[in-house]
């Protein structure tokens, strides 16, 4: 049942991304933002509320819920990029902004998950984001590069424990 993933699962978050793994990727997003225009945000989530639970709200409709209330919208360029992990269900989702999103195909996406998906698999966490991180930011510096001027961050890099 799907709502006791979520009820025994509540701290598996801080399990599987402790602070020096929180560490490595926000210097790793900080690294990536110096390349590119765009802004990645990393939300991890061990679980839903149990009343989002229960309602069936699939990962992705929680994604688009998380890229809101971060505001990963709110970029000069409408650059943003959300990396939301939900351990309770080995859900990874990536939601762009409508600049990132105009040029860069789903499929692209669906890659850097499936990439991210192999390296959890193995109980690999930090090298999965890491990687995760590195792939979007091929992506970002093909169609984003930095265009010379000082860079602007306008998200915060660290990782979001929710």
């Amino acid at each position: 049942m799907r709502w006791s993933r979520h009820l025994f699962d509540f701290s598996i978050a801080r399990r599987r991304f402790p602070p020096a793994t929180l560490d490595a990727i926000q210097h790793a997003i900080a690294a990536s933002e110096h390349r590119h225009r765009g802004e990645i945000v990393f939300a991890v989530e061990g679980s839903l509320p149990l009343a989002e639970a229960f309602t069936r709200r699939t990962p992705r409709e929680r994604a688009h819920e998380v890229f809101a209330r971060l505001r990963v919208w709110n970029t000069e360029q409408n650059t943003g990029v959300l990396v939301y992990l939900l351990l309770a269900e080995h859900a990874i989702e990536i939601v762009a902004d409508r600049g990132i999103a105009a040029k860069v195909a789903e499929d692209e996406w669906r890659q850097v998950c499936a990439l991210m998906q192999a390296r959890f698999a193995h109980g690999d966490y930090q090298g999965g984001a890491i990687a995760g991180i590195e792939a979007i930011t091929a992506i970002l510096v093909r169609h984003f590069p930095a265009d010379g001027g000082p860079h602007r961050d306008e998200l915060p890099d660290r990782p979001v424990v929710l």
